[in-house]
């Protein structure tokens, strides 16, 4: 049986490789999507003082820290009783949406977007081949990521693995002559957000429909974050999880090993997590899922009825009456990625809209002791889960981290399954062919 090896997977944010195994006829057997790093942060925290954590794990992802770092203070305050105060509510929340901004410009226009470039060759799918097709346009995506970026750090002394969120608030507050300038930075994201997606639904994603959508098209479920109104929510807020149906069970995420289950296959260091409740058990047969659901923009677009932001909620009315609820296409998270940095644009410009977020309060006291304590965030890569146990002096005895790229670790495998059997016939492939499979990676972000 002949065997192809994509190694490694390009234009991701993590390390991975693909293998495709063909029978004797050259068709695709089976394809598998291997995680080549193991990081093993839940064996080693153990026994760590809990407050230490915010400031271990950001080291998980160099490209996400903050969402880590938000999610394990989240999961700290929460083993300790402590209650942060409003400003120091409003501070995470701002530092979560810069980062999802800072992060969406560089999937979309970095390493997914060059996929997207029309008649490119291959060689040439990358930032340099976009700035020589469009070189204005590359110039201001580096000048507004290195915005986003410069705007977390006046916020927490530093953009990369952040020390800001500790134990029952903030490590320091905002100043007045900080939030004007702040105010005035996320108007300019916010212009910059509703010109990329004018440009994308332009010239860019009119040529990815149709046929050219189907590449890794599958069928499952979705998760992602909503208030109690069911608006998308990024930073705090409910489960939502929506099978391919369209019908919706909501729960507390405290609750979440109630409903979701987690599984391992030997070829992979990256355990699968699946929907318990559904009970299905778990199958990434692509014609016959079982219990597979997706996380990340489109899945957070799909069990939102709404988004509170209005220039956000215009462009998900647009977008649901091209493409329906709940959409199923692979190449839509791209679509999505674009709403939803608009979303985080608005959502930055309103928290720097008033004097709150400048009150000094920043802190409450955080008594170490005994406790279980649960972090969620919407990272850009999905739901991330931060769950903690402490003992009575407050250290870690236990430590479960679901990260985003987890929950896509079984649909990521049906993409590639589907792009491959797809283009793969007879044992001839190419390498635009490799590209379209490794395509079907890049829109879930991993």
């Amino acid at each position: 049986m002949a065997k192809i090896t994509i190694n490694p997977v390009t234009r991701i944010e993590g390390h991975a490789r693909i293998t495709i195994h063909l029978d004797e006829a050259g068709d695709v057997r089976e394809t598998r999507l291997h995680l080549t790093t193991l990081r093993g942060f839940e064996t080693f925290v153990r026994g760590r003082a809990a407050e230490e954590l915010p400031r271990i794990v950001t080291r998980i992802c160099g490209i996400c820290p903050w969402l880590h770092h938000l999610a394990s203070a989240k999961a700290v305050d929460r083993c300790f009783g402590a209650r942060p105060p409003a400003a120091a509510q409003a501070l995470r929340e701002l530092c979560l949406h810069l980062a999802h901004i800072s992060d969406k410009i560089l999937h979309f226009f970095f390493l997914a977007g060059p996929d997207l470039l029309p008649d490119t060759d291959p060689r040439a799918r990358n930032l340099a081949g976009l700035a020589r097709q469009n070189p204005e346009l590359a110039e201001e995506v580096v000048r507004m990521r290195v915005q986003a970026q410069k705007m977390l750090e006046l916020i927490g002394g530093r953009a990369i693995h952040p020390v800001a969120a500790v134990a029952g608030g903030f490590s320091r507050p905002l100043a007045e002559d900080e939030r004007r300038q702040l105010a005035r930075q996320a108007g300019q994201l916010l212009d910059f957000a509703l010109r990329a997606m004018a440009h994308a639904k332009t010239e860019i994603f009119p040529l990815h429909r149709g046929p050219a959508a189907e590449a890794g098209a599958i069928r499952t479920g979705f998760l992602g974050m909503v208030d109690g109104e069911g608006n998308l929510q990024l930073y705090e807020g409910g489960l939502r999880l929506m099978q391919e149906d369209g019908t919706v069970t909501d729960f507390p995420a405290h609750r979440y090993d109630s409903f979701l289950a987690e599984h391992a296959e030997p070829w992979s260091h990256g355990k699968m997590v699946y929907a318990r409740c559904w009970q299905q058990g778990f199958s990434m047969d692509p014609d016959r899922p079982a219990g597979i659901y997706r996380v990340n923009t489109l899945a957070r677009l799909n069990v939102a009825d709404r988004i509170a932001t209005p220039r956000a909620q215009e462009e998900l009315e647009e977008f649901r009456s091209l493409s329906g609820r709940p959409a199923q296409s692979t190449l839509l998270f791209h679509h999505a990625r674009l709403i939803e940095l608009i979303h985080a644009c608005e959502r930055s410009v309103e928290l720097l809209a008033g004097n709150d977020i400048t009150d000094q309060c920043i802190r409450t006291r955080a008594r170490p002791g005994a406790g279980r304590g649960i972090g969620v965030v919407e990272a850009p890569r999905g739901t991330l889960i931060h769950d903690y146990t402490t003992d009575e002096k407050g250290c870690i005895t236990r430590a479960n981290l679901i990260v985003g790229t987890t929950h896509n670790i079984a649909p990521m495998n049906m993409s590639i399954r589907k792009a491959a059997s797809g283009l793969i016939r007879g044992g001839r492939y190419d390498r635009e062919m490799l590209n379209r499979v490794e395509m079907a990676v890049r829109a879930y972000d991993p």
